[in-house]
């Protein structure tokens, strides 16, 4: 018996002698919420063989539930069947605070067992693929900044999200005073997500009230996304346990930071980081250069999948800690792509136009794969390193402005196709599309404030 199936007995065997009678199974949906239902022990086992049904509809609805109308992968004209999960054992976890219950997460393949193109995890590990089939292993991590509230989610619906309280006041980035004031919750974050492998390297407040940030550690970019998602949905019940309601949308308020998702990225061989080069340009290797030249070459038209939301453009301002312009530079806050080439090991890559209200899946198969691009296309690094003020448009372009325009890009250009396949750039320009119209549909408070009495 090898390895691989030691490792799967084993994991089999925990669930086997688990004291639960059941097990929690998840997938994510195109906006990256968590989807899943708890099996019964026997039907898990079941599924582990042979798979399970999911309904497709986790693809044909958005964040809300409100079903697409402009889709063709699933809709009313499909009958909303069940779609083909898989149970990926590799992801086993007991949720720490949910009485050690089993946990694991599953994709979707297609009628010929081959990745489902619209399922964002199957995206990645399609990626993921191509790059280890170059001779490249990614490793990535993410980081979340997000924001806290003293509220319980009935009163905050029933207010219609207004006049929330901060968990703590007051702008006071990297606090110890204010972490400690809130310790029990600060503290449960650190050593449940520990418990749950998702490990954290740093935890801290960031400016803002009751805003929090979180470096996970790195790892391979399957390993990571998977880490990532889990993480944020974690938080969520974590905070529930404290009475407290947590953020991760973009941006909160015109009137402070949004909140990021950077994406830190290198790639390997079996031996050495191969983005260092000590003799190279600021001690990056050509292949590091070419790496990021893909990626600004790109990001112009994968912009979504860094940026899905309409509220992610309000964080893209210039002045407020996201970048505004294709630009990239040394350890520079201000550019889209900030270079970390300081030693061997830990010389990267930190994408910085990626929000905190990202799927995880689908942001970092995005960056993976337009690196990838400029690597397969031999790109040299022509843009100019940013000395200074990133936000300054020198000549090397900005960033589409809205949802709409960003999607259009993407909709109209030949790359993402290239990069991601038309099924899945399909479906998922639909359902931008759709968010653009949903919010086109509704009637704001500032469009009331400024109109009401006036016009």
């Amino acid at each position: 018996m090898n390895e691989k199936e030691l490792t799967r007995e084993h994991i089999l065997n925990e669930v086997r002698n688990s004291s639960h009678n059941k097990i929690k199974v998840a997938v994510t949906d195109i906006d990256g919420v968590l989807r899943g239902k708890l099996m019964r022990k026997d039907k898990f086992l079941s599924a582990v063989e042979g798979g399970f049904g999911f309904c497709d509809v986790v693809f044909g609805w958005d964040s809300s539930d409100v079903a697409y109308d402009n889709v063709t992968y699933t809709g009313w004209h499909t009958g909303y069947p069940d779609a083909q999960a898989r149970i990926d054992l590799s992801t086993f976890r007991l949720v720490p605070w949910d009485d050690d219950v089993p946990f694991f997460l599953a994709d979707f393949v297609n009628a010929k067992e081959k990745p489902l193109g619209v399922c964002p995890r199957s995206l990645l590990k399609t990626i993921k693929a191509k790059s280890e089939k170059m001779g490249y292993r990614p490793f990535f991590s993410q980081e979340f900044e997000w924001f806290n509230f003293a509220e319980n989610a009935d009163d905050i619906h029933e207010r219609g999200f207004t006049d929330m309280q901060p968990l703590t006041p007051g702008m006071f980035g990297y606090s110890l005073l204010r972490s400690s004031q809130e310790k029990e919750y600060f503290n449960d974050i650190f050593e449940y997500m520990d418990q749950f492998d998702v490990p954290i390297e740093g935890l801290h407040t960031e400016t803002g009230p009751g805003v929090y940030e979180a470096a996970i550690m790195y790892g391979d970019i399957l390993q990571s996304a998977d880490r990532a998602v889990l993480f944020k949905g974690g938080v969520k019940e974590i905070a529930h346990l404290h009475g407290i309601i947590p953020t991760f949308m973009a941006k909160i308020s015109p009137k402070l930071p949004g909140c990021s998702g950077h994406i830190h990225q290198s790639l390997w061989d079996e031996k050495k980081n191969l983005f260092s080069d000590a003799k190279g340009n600021k001690g990056m290797s050509t292949l590091m250069e070419s790496y990021m030249a893909g990626q600004l070459a790109c990001l112009p038209f994968i912009l979504p999948m860094i940026a899905p939301t309409i509220n992610s453009y309000k964080r893209l301002v210039e002045g407020a800690w996201a970048p505004t312009t294709l630009t990239w530079a040394v350890d520079n806050r201000t550019v889209a792509l900030r270079s970390l080439p300081a030693g061997e090991k830990s010389c990267r890559l930190e994408t910085r136009v990626v929000g905190s209200d990202t799927n995880p899946y689908i942001a970092m198969a995005a960056c993976l794969a337009a690196g990838l691009y400029g690597i397969e296309n031999k790109l040299k690094l022509q843009v100019p390193e940013t000395i200074g003020n990133g936000y300054r448009d020198n000549g090397t372009g900005t960033l589409p402005r809205n949802l709409w325009d960003a999607t259009q890009a993407m909709k109209y250009s030949d790359i993402p196709k290239q990069l991601f396949g038309e099924e899945f750039v399909n479906h998922f320009v639909a359902t931008r599309e759709w968010e653009w119209r949903e919010f086109s549909k509704a009637v704001t408070d500032w469009e009331t404030k400024r109109y009401f009495e006036i016009i």
